[in-house]
Formats: C-alpha cells, sequence, structure tokens
C-alpha cells in the first residue's frame, strides 16, 4: 500500500486489526516431534515436495493451504497471517495463492504478496503499520533437483499509524513455485530458510 493511501486507510485500519479474518481461522496445529537422533523433520506438501526443517522449528497447519512454520518467539504461534511479534515464515497453498493480492486479487510474483485491503500490522510491532515497496531483487532460486521458484525480495517498512513516519525496515522475500501453487512467505530474513528450500526433496 502506498504512503497516499495511509492517511484514508488508518481508520479502517485500527478498527479491523484486531478483528480476526475468517480466513485464516485456526483449524489445527501440528508441532512435528522430532526422532532419535535426528536433526531435522519433514514437511511433506503438495507435488511430491519435501522440505527439511530444523526439529527446533514448530510447524503450525493454521488452515487449509496455510502452514506456520514458527522459528523463534511467538505469542500466538496459531494466529492468522500478518500476526506480529512471531517469528517464522509461511508456506502457501492454492487457496491461499487465489487471493494473495492487495484487494484479495490472486498473486501472481508481479506484486507482494499482501492478502489485505487495509493497512497491516507491522510484523515486529503491532502499533505500526506496514508499507510494501518495490522489489529490490528479482531472479530465480534452486528449490530442490531441477526445480526452481520465482524469487522476489519487497522492500518493506513500519510506519507511524499516526502520521506514517517510517519507524524501521524490513525485506520481505519470497519463493513462489507456479506449476505446483506454492508459496513461501518470509519477513523475518530467516536463518537458514533458503538452505532448506535449496535442499529439498521432490518424489
Amino acid at each position: 500500500m502506498s504512503k497516499r493511501h495511509l492517511a484514508v486507510a488508518t481508520l479502517t485500519a485500527i478498527a479491523l486489526l484486531a478483528a480476526p479474518f475468517p480466513a485464516y481461522a485456526t483449524s489445527g496445529t501440528h508441532a512435528a516431534n522430532a526422532t532419535s537422533g535426528a536433526s531435522t523433520q519433514p514437511l511433506k506438501l503438495r507435488g511430491g515436495l519435501t522440505l527439511h526443517l530444523p526439529i527446533k522449528w514448530a510447524v503450525h497447519r493454521v488452515s487449509p493451504d496455510w502452514i506456520h512454520v514458527v522459528t523463534g518467539s511467538c505469542a500466538k504461534p496459531s494466529g492468522g497471517y500478518g500476526t506480529p511479534g512471531c517469528r517464522g515464515f509461511w508456506v502457501l497453498g492454492p487457496k491461499a495463492i487465489k487471493h494473495g493480492n492487495e484487494l484479495f486479487h490472486a498473486y501472481d510474483g508481479t506484486r507482494p504478496f499482501y492478502p489485505a485491503t487495509d493497512v497491516q500490522q507491522c510484523p515486529s510491532n503491532g502499533k505500526w503499520g506496514q508499507i510494501l515497496g518495490s522489489a529490490k531483487v528479482k531472479g530465480l532460486r534452486q528449490f530442490g533437483p531441477g526445480h526452481k521458484a520465482a524469487y522476489r525480495e519487497w522492500r518493506a517498512s513500519c510506519v507511524s499509524y499516526a502520521n506514517g513516519k517510517v519507524k524501521s525496515r524490513y525485506t520481505q522475500r519470497e519463493w513462489y513455485l507456479p506449476k505446483t501453487r506454492i508459496l513461501v512467505v518470509d519477513q523475518w530474513s530467516t536463518p537458514g530458510l533458503s538452505a532448506a528450500l535449496r535442499n529439498a526433496d521432490w518424489n
């Protein structure tokens, strides 16, 4: 959302931010258990894709096609997409991708994943809003043997709801597999995530 829309959207955002969005309602939580001596856990996805994630990362199946992988501190690990103060990343399927662009249009990688119409909360601080800008990196990234994902790094800012002043900046990273209809979104520059995706398996 651009700065020129921030003032108009602020009043709506304040009213809506606290309300749960139906599409993100929790349908269940899955925290993978460590096997004896194992350092990774498998996360099996559509199309024969398996990610091998560190044991300490907790996998939460928030709702169909919305998987939240929590990698650090998080007060509400099963909260919906955009819940602030929760370190981790999202693995999204077709239902999420279908409404993943601003105004709930389909996500196609030309604009950042932003399933909302108002100013969303900043990932690191719920008292601020977030603004996503242009892509500073575009290209392809290895996603297991024989597969490459469309990769984007989007500039992002956390801003004051009162006056739009920038409080902090971050990068939203996205890996998109259009044929398999899988999207990975990371707003925390998660250490080890790039390697985990690069070393994925396909069956």
